[in-house]
């Protein structure tokens, strides 16, 4: 593709409270080596840090940085915000806390124009800093951890249901709506979903890795994943069909833990031994995972919240967590 006849790009990202991150976010997409013409859109929410004084002064120092407003502060509100004012054809959607490399954006236009898909993206690259973070990241990465989602582990090149983030064809998005705002998370699995309802192909290239920093405590490991397993059992409510074996595995695995240390402790010792069962497999898994003593330690406690905090999230999530749809 000659350069004339390159796309021009918007970058989106939906930010709130990002003052740690927001400045290296934005300097690596203007580090981009894309020949053809390419913008930033900030719709930034209202937040407690620097984060609007920061994306107003990365505004003033690059024309191609655009910020508008985010009033509620919310991901599917603020993507669409930035949707609406975005000027590219190619939509790449960012996160403020995330970096790509410098290829990411030529490699998605190529993508996109070759393969004739709607949505193109990669991997979910967790890099950790402190050793928590690593045992995190670790644990992201591995099928032991999180399955064989292959935007989290790597793979082949091909036709998948969803894709980390995401490299879109704009019309694409404004045929089914942009993003429903109704989904405080997990608005990837959902509007995939609608991209492929509507005859859109989604496709995975492991080239395509935006460096993702996982969470820094236990605490916020575990509201993270109780949010995923939440909104991903409103997804499968929302749309019929969108469930798998490896979305039931970490509910599953709670009920039956907890369904095993009652029944051991008020009917039998026998009953024990599925949770015994797990836990020897969380030990194995730990030891696959981790680079040093201290990772390991740390995967003990790791891995078990992800499984248990999304299960626990999956079995509560209530029927009325999504509004009725006020458009139809």
């Amino acid at each position: 593709m000659s350069t004339q006849n390159l796309p021009t790009v918007s970058v989106i990202l939906p930010i709130l409270n990002e003052e740690p991150y927001l400045r290296d976010a934005v300097r690596s997409i203007l580090s981009q080596d894309y020949h053809g013409k390419f913008e930033i859109v900030l719709a930034v929410g209202p937040s407690k840090d620097r984060t609007q004084e920061i994306a107003e002064e990365l505004q003033r120092d690059d024309s191609r940085v655009i910020v508008v407003a985010n009033p509620t502060g919310l991901t599917a509100a603020g993507l669409n915000a930035a949707l609406n004012s975005a000027k590219g054809t190619v939509i790449v959607r960012v996160d403020g806390h995330a970096q790509i490399p410098s290829n990411y954006i030529s490699i998605a236009v190529e993508l996109l124009a070759r393969t004739g898909a709607v949505n193109v993206g990669g991997m979910m690259a967790a890099v950790g800093v402190t050793t928590f973070e690593k045992s995190v990241a670790g644990a992201m990465r591995s099928p032991l951890g999180v399955g064989a989602s292959r935007f989290h582990t790597g793979g082949e090149a091909g036709e998948v249901d969803t894709v980390y983030l995401g490299v879109f064809k704009k019309d694409a998005l404004h045929a089914i709506g942009g993003f429903d705002e109704r989904f405080t998370r997990a608005q990837d699995w959902e509007l995939n979903f609608r991209l492929r309802e509507n005859g859109g192909t989604i496709y995975f290239d492991p080239r395509l890795q935006v460096t993702y920093r996982p969470r820094s405590s236990v605490r916020a490991l575990a509201k993270q994943y109780f949010e995923y397993g939440r909104w991903r059992r409103a997804v499968s409510r929302r749309h019929k069909g969108t469930i798998n074996y490896r979305y039931l595995a970490p509910p599953v695995a709670f009920t039956g833990f907890l369904s095993s240390l009652v029944m051991g402790s008020l009917i039998h010792s026998i009953f024990f031994l599925p949770a015994a069962i797990y836990l020897l497999f969380m030990a194995a898994a730990s030891v696959v995972i981790a680079r040093s003593l201290s990772q390991y330690i740390y995967l003990l406690a790791v891995i078990p919240t992800m499984h248990f905090a999304w299960g626990v999230g999956f079995i509560t999530s209530p029927r009325n967590l999504i509004p009725p749809d006020s458009s139809k």
